[in-house]
């Protein structure tokens, strides 16, 4: 009998690389390739497949795939059936969660979701979309766009629902914010059956602890100081610690090695404060994992 392997989905489009690069920071040699839906990773007990995002959900659902990594846009869009194991908070170009948001021109009269009664509204997130307006009393027509979404006001529909990190396209083609309709962020799934099954759960679970380690990373850096234990009190003061910075004693007398994880974005304007405040010795480092 061969021995049980893992099916495991990966995105497919917008997400693919940064999914990607998520599963190798977590510890997976893994190869793609232009001409195959089949990735190759370096753990025999996983099989994994590339599936458009917006499928993903009912294929886990299904029991074709065992676990797989969407949006979680697309699991409450297919309303699937489906075990949420982790929230993976990274997206395709920042480290935050993506919004669905409701846009118009920017001089259209649409002030307020109620404002579209007998309307058209365009996206990709139709269910989504419905019970949103449902939920505002809007009864309105939704249709489905295949893409270029934002191209479509106010000639093709008097709003549309598109997702966004940045804004930057929403700017770009003059639109303007009415209100968001759902936020979201990568999320791993499992079938129920195979969340049931005692091999399947535990080789999920692996993969949560690894992913979620290394999505926790993700915009992180190491930070290592010496400092006299009497300038200690000034450099701590200048410290933005994911917890309390961890203090060990030097073989010099007096002398004190920090260590402590922070947000890469701010060492810039940390480290000069540092060396002020009496600290010698400053490494940064990379972090590829931190295990909650």
């Amino acid at each position: 009998m061969s021995a049980p392997r893992l099916k495991l989905g990966l995105p497919k489009g917008s997400r693919e690389q940064a999914t990607i690069a998520l599963v190798r920071r977590a510890g997976s040699e893994i190869t793609t390739s232009s001409r195959s839906y089949f990735p190759a990773i370096d753990d025999p007990e996983i099989e994994c497949m590339l599936i458009r995002a917006q499928e993903m959900a009912r294929y886990v659902q299904d029991g074709v795939l065992d676990a797989g990594l969407t949006g979680r846009d697309w699991v409450v869009e297919a309303e699937a059936e489906v075990e949420t194991v982790a929230d993976l908070v990274y997206a395709k170009q920042s480290f935050g969660k993506v919004r669905w948001v409701l846009a118009v021109p920017e001089d259209s009269p649409v002030q307020d979701p109620r404002d579209l009664e007998g309307k058209t509204v365009a996206t990709e997130l139709v269910g989504a979309t419905r019970r949103y307006l449902d939920r505002h009393g809007v009864r309105a027509k939704v249709e489905f766009s295949w893409g270029a979404t934002e191209v479509k006001p106010p000639v093709l529909a008097d709003a549309i629902v598109e997702v966004t990190e940045t804004g930057s396209s929403l700017r770009a083609n003059k639109l303007r914010v009415v209100d968001t309709v759902m936020e979201s962020n990568t999320q791993l799934i499992a079938n129920r059956a195979a969340w049931g099954d005692t091999w399947r759960r535990a080789k999920i679970e692996d993969l949560r602890l690894m992913l979620t380690a290394a999505a926790g990373a993700l915009g992180k850096v190491g930070l290592m100081l010496n400092v006299r234990r009497a300038q200690l009190d000034p450099v701590l003061a200048v410290l933005p610690a994911l917890r309390r910075p961890t203090l060990s004693p030097l073989s010099e007398e007096g002398w004190l090695a920090v260590n402590t994880i922070l947000d890469e974005s701010t060492v810039r304007a940390i480290l000069p404060r540092l060396k002020a405040a009496g600290a010698e010795g400053i490494v940064e480092y990379p972090l590829n994992k931190i295990v909650p």
